[in-house]
């Protein structure tokens, strides 16, 4: 029986790729193997490969311009590789500090350079994003950083910071593919594959092409983004198998009507859940309403001695991964691309009914 899985990630994948991926399992499109046996330089995972990465380019209108990578190691390498790639002659970057793995970010870059927190919304508890016009920035600074939505708090950005001459880099590992975004808004963005793209192993890098050659002496050949930019991901063997499954979730997504659509249903879902928190105080969603993330809602129970008869009753229902994260507690619910409305809609009848039991 397949359950509403709301685990922030490793996440819920869609049911049509999950049962294409097992009738392909043995034998992929009659090469009497499976994808996870190919060699990775092969001419069946080549195809695989580049219609994989023209899915995605095509998904996100992603020009020339730009170098697609797909890498190893996950966004918290991915946080390592940021100033490896990008400092240059640069001694300093700029991170605006909007949650836990904002946080993170900054202190993997401290180990490269001198880290200025230009914003940060610590004092409400990360519960928002801070104002542009509040930002004090580095005119020096090799790179702005920021995190455009916040797993653990439900922070999302709504908007797109101001270019400047400093590259604006962004980790959207948890709403990547969730809407439509204007890539040339940015000079890098990046993430970890397992919210909305497929299983945990894999690393995207969107990256300017002008950008690329500028790598500390001491970054690794197979994390500069020049060198698996000449060879097309391929320094080292890549994660064949989460690359395979990628592409069978970017054809999924164009099946969908492509951003346009997933985004329309992506806010029909969210609205679900934050409209019935706004109009009750059993339950309390402390996110900014501006502010708030259409991925990940965090809520908390007013009674939070309630907490683990909530989960239990949830898993009785088949309604899996609401746990906080261990860091903040409480309640999340993460309703990625794959999630369907029928899930969102279970979960809010569960919820009108514990508070009708226990309020």
């Amino acid at each position: 029986m397949r359950v509403f899985n709301f685990s922030a990630g490793p996440a819920v994948l869609p049911e049509s790729v999950l049962r294409r991926a097992a009738n392909e399992m043995q034998d992929w499109h009659g090469s009497g193997m499976s994808v996870m046996e190919m060699s990775h330089r092969g001419k069946e995972f080549i195809s695989i490969f580049e219609k994989t990465e023209a899915d995605f380019r095509q998904l996100l209108n992603i020009s020339s311009d730009y170098s697609v990578l797909f890498l190893q190691g996950g966004a918290l390498a991915m946080n390592a590789l940021i100033p490896m790639n990008l400092l240059g002659d640069k001694t300093t970057a700029d991170y605006v500090n909007t949650g836990e793995w904002s946080k993170k970010s900054i202190q993997e870059a401290k180990k490269y350079c001198t880290v200025n927190v230009v914003a940060s919304s610590e004092d409400q508890g990360f519960t928002y994003v801070p104002a542009q016009a509040d930002w004090k920035l580095n005119r020096n600074a090799a790179y702005v950083h920021i995190c455009t939505n916040e797993t653990i708090g439900g922070v999302e950005y709504q908007w797109v910071p101001d270019k400047s001459d400093v590259p604006l880099v962004a980790d959207m590992s948890s709403h990547i593919l969730s809407r439509e975004i204007d890539v040339s808004s940015y000079d890098v963005i990046y993430g970890g594959a397992q919210k909305n793209i497929g299983p945990a192993g894999l690393t995207f890098c969107i990256v300017r092409k002008d950008l690329l050659g500028r790598a500390l002496d001491i970054t690794p050949t197979v994390f500069n983004w020049k060198e698996q930019t000449e060879h097309n991901s391929m320094v080292n063997t890549p994660p064949t198998y989460s690359i395979y499954i990628a592409g069978l979730v970017f054809e999924w997504l164009i099946e969908q009507g492509g951003l346009v659509q997933i985004e329309k249903m992506n806010i029909a879902k969210a609205n679900l859940l934050y409209e019935y928190f706004d109009s009750t105080q059993f339950y309390h969603s402390p996110v900014h309403k501006a502010d708030r993330s259409r991925m990940n809602v965090p809520f908390w129970l007013q009674d939070e001695a309630l907490n683990e008869k909530f989960l239990s009753g949830a898993q009785q229902r088949g309604l899996l991964q609401l746990k906080g994260h261990r860091s903040v507690g409480g309640m999340r619910a993460s309703i990625y691309n794959a999630m369907p409305i029928e899930g969102v809609r279970t979960l809010v009848d569960y919820l009108k009914e514990f508070e009708r039991s226990h309020g």
